[in-house]
């Protein structure tokens, strides 16, 4: 096995799985919000934030990403209403989504990210963040969406551990 293919597949030579990273993005119009996983799926950070540009340039910025970072996955915020109905970002999300997903060749995911954009607000109000002050939020909420996402992944997870009683 090649060397790339071993980056592609996530495997060695000897066989050993190696660790990739998660991209989580919060779409948007005009940005594109970023947040990366740990090696082991236990952490998120902010990344950063696109401004949007065309089509092919965001595919390639985040092709580059991907491959600089190691990602093997990428999740999209799906903004469904708080009745859960899809609305018009829901359905342009999706595309987005499924387009990532030909032009990447990876498993990319939907998820749902109702209300990462307002804890990202609140958790910037309560930090009283100079740093963000009257900028997008974008990159946080993504972030949000990620800590959420492998949360719920941990909680599904089977342990390996079984309680001796």
């Amino acid at each position: 096995m090649t060397q790339r293919a071993e980056e592609r597949d996530g495997f060695t030579a000897e066989g050993e799985s190696t660790p990739r990273r998660i991209l989580a993005i919060d779409y948007g119009r005009k940005r594109i919000g970023l947040a990366l996983s740990d090696e082991l799926g236990l952490t998120a950070q902010p990344l950063g934030m696109l401004v949007r540009t065309n089509r092919r340039n965001d595919l390639r910025r985040l092709r580059e990403i991907c491959r600089k970072h190691g990602v093997s996955r990428i999740i999209v915020g799906h903004p469904l209403h708080m009745t859960g109905a899809a609305g018009e970002m829901a359905d342009e999300a999706a595309r987005f989504s499924d387009r990532l997903a030909k032009e990447l060749r990876m498993k990319v995911e939907l998820v749902d990210e109702r209300l990462t954009t307002w804890e990202a607000e609140r958790m910037a109000a309560e930090t009283q963040s100079k740093r963000r002050k009257g900028r997008a939020l974008d990159d946080v909420a993504a972030a949000i969406l990620l800590r959420d996402y492998l949360e719920r992944r941990r909680a599904a997870a089977p342990t390996s551990i079984t309680e001796k009683e």
